[in-house]
């Protein structure tokens, strides 16, 4: 999370570009519309966090949305993986015994193709791999689902927003029909989050974090969603978010992670969210679809 002191800096650079008008409060919740359900690192309730089969499980449940993590390989090739540790999702340990801490920084792709992903989820996913970033939007572009991208310790990956965004005009992702509603790219850094921005203004970008709505001006200057966890959220919170337009002209949204069971559900959807990031997307989907 960023202090104050770096959203000052960014409203310093913004100018008074930053301090947008604010619009009307909270349209979801008064909207009639659900908020949109986002598998978080694939299904990862039911198959392993950000692998294929995770997006596979995501697809088969009906779930549009898939939210995944980006990291750089020691070659610099873009992986899918939380951590930047790959003890805790892989069998790295035994296959690499004498390379602790195991960061994913610290090998190549081709070593962490060799890794099982899927066992320490359950046996029936021996022999998942980590993808590449490539492979996972492959996947995603299969299902025709959409992707909530978010770039995962960036200081540890210098230019890895650069990198991200070649390999996503690669592999087609910036296009006008993905980037109209179909590729969200997020971080927890919102000097990273501005980078995309500047590199490609069309692509539509999320801060990971609660900030103070006194300082929601600058965030709007770059990012078009503002996505914190559910447990810091109030509907007054949301109605603020919402209050304001950003960088394309529409009001900012809020999505809120990770929420996986009905109860909670039903109540960040009555803060009027417009999204939910769940490990159980059809939970999610069927408590707030009625």
């Amino acid at each position: 999370m960023y202090t104050r002191a770096v959203v000052a800096s960014t409203t310093a650079l913004l100018g008074t570009t930053a301090l947008l008008l604010p619009l009307s409060p909270a349209r979801a919740a008064d909207s009639g519309t659900p908020p949109v359900v986002i598998a978080h690192r694939g299904a990862s309730g039911y198959a392993p966090e950000n692998t294929l089969p995770a997006v596979d499980k995501a697809a088969a449940l009906g779930i549009d949305w898939v939210e995944n993590d980006v990291q750089r390989t020691k070659d610099g090739e873009l992986v899918v993986l939380h951590d930047d540790s790959l003890a805790r999702t892989t069998d790295v340990e035994a296959v690499f015994p004498g390379r602790s801490p195991w960061k994913v920084k610290d090998f190549t792709a081709a070593e962490i193709a060799r890794l099982d992903a899927g066992s320490w989820f359950d046996p029936a996913y021996a022999g998942a791999r980590v993808p590449t970033l490539e492979q996972f939007v492959h996947r995603v572009e299969r299902h025709d689902q959409k992707l909530l991208l978010e770039l995962k310790n960036p200081e540890l990956y210098p230019g890895i927003e650069r990198e991200t965004l070649k390999v996503l005009s690669n592999e087609g992702w910036l296009d006008r029909a993905h980037l109209r509603d179909r590729l969200v790219v997020q971080s927890f850094s919102a000097d990273s989050v501005r980078t995309i921005h500047e590199l490609k203004p069309g692509v539509k970008t999320g801060f990971i974090g609660t900030p103070p709505v006194g300082d929601l001006p600058a965030y709007a200057g770059f990012a078009d969603q503002i996505n914190p966890p559910h447990t810091s959220l109030s509907s007054g919170y949301v109605a603020a978010v919402q209050a304001f337009r950003g960088p394309h002209g529409k009001p900012l949204e809020v999505l809120t992670w990770t929420v996986n069971d009905a109860a909670a559900a039903r109540r960040v959807a009555g803060f009027g969210v417009d999204g939910i990031i769940s490990n159980t997307p059809d939970v999610v989907r069927d408590a707030v679809d009625g």
